[in-house]
């Protein structure tokens, strides 16, 4: 799912081609992106867009007569600038034709959950705000107050919306390894110590990619987001060398998520497993790295028996 520094991406990329241009036309190809009753896509034809925006991991245009476009990509929706006139793909969802061109809507899979919304005035727009803590404009202590707001894991608060604005399954592993915290730590466990590493990490890891990310999208429209980038330090690198101290990074995979750590820099060297899974093989379960390759050579298993899945 685009987090923020994607979408700091493509608004990047959206603003020299969409500001002050007149939206000629509004085609769905999928019925079901259309959230929203009223007001109508005839209304928003014709319409100048006059801002382009974030609103957590949302998109929002917002047009003439306090009218606003909401899109929210979730996992697989991507946003493409094409030529007026080019035809739609078995994945497109919808496409907005400007004088300059066209901005396409497509979403991989045949699951359909991105979302366009239609809403008039600031109030209807700031319905769809989940509130979490914008965490670039944050100080030290509006950040520790929403991350001990509630006791949860660090993975689960970062990636929490109401908590966090903008950060997701991807950014929350490199966040979590630039602290050297585990993601299975809680919230009410961290010191002070650990809350500000984890608050200069954040700020860090979502600055730098946004900057890096912003800088691509100003040459070229970020037609290929995606949440596993070659530079990333954990996410996505599951067997690969920690780029701090060589150790193969390992995860723990839930429902469609994943958690991407270093053992040595992040849990004290011990692998981490879900509680259900623990509890399933109890003294069974490798606890070191060390551990876990005596197993494997002992079994003559490939890799892939040491992966940790969440049921």
């Amino acid at each position: 799912m685009p987090e923020l520094p994607d979408i700091a991406a493509y608004i990047e990329a959206l603003e020299p081609r969409v500001l002050d241009q007149t939206i000629q036309e509004v085609r769905l190809s999928n019925p079901f992106l259309l959230r929203s009753v009223s007001p109508t896509l005839d209304e928003i034809s014709g319409k100048k867009v006059i801002s382009v925006r974030r609103l957590g991991k949302r998109i929002v245009f917002g047009l003439e007569d306090e009218l606003f476009v909401i899109i929210h990509l979730m996992i697989a929706g991507r946003f493409h600038w094409k030529a007026a006139g080019a035809k739609p793909t078995r994945q497109t969802l919808a496409t907005f034709t400007f004088p300059s061109g066209a901005l396409t809507l497509t979403e991989a899979g045949s699951k359909r959950r991105a979302s366009l919304y239609l809403v008039r005035g600031e109030d209807g727009l700031s319905a769809h705000d989940p509130g979490g803590l914008e965490v670039l404009d944050a100080d030290l202590k509006s950040f520790r107050n929403a991350l001990t707001r509630e006791n949860h894991t660090l993975k689960r608060a970062l990636t929490d919306p109401h908590l966090f604005s903008g950060i997701g399954n991807a950014y929350s592993d490199e966040i979590l390894h630039a602290a050297e915290l585990s993601p299975l730590k809680l919230t009410s466990r961290l010191s002070d110590s650990e809350v500000r590493g984890l608050y200069k990490a954040t700020q860090g890891t979502m600055r730098l990619w946004s900057e890096r990310l912003r800088k691509e999208a100003r040459e070229n429209f970020p037609e290929k987001v995606t949440a596993f980038r070659e530079d990333m330090a954990v996410h996505g690198r599951h067997g690969k060398p920690c780029p701090r101290c060589g150790t193969p990074v390992q995860r723990i995979v839930y429902a469609e998520n994943e958690a991407n750590y270093c053992p040595t820099c992040q849990t004290g060297g011990k692998l981490l497993a879900d509680r259900a899974l623990s509890r399933l093989l109890k003294q069974d379960w490798p606890r070191t790295l060390e551990e876990m390759e005596r197993r494997r050579s002992d079994a003559r298993v490939t890799p892939k028996s040491g992966e940790i899945v969440a049921s």
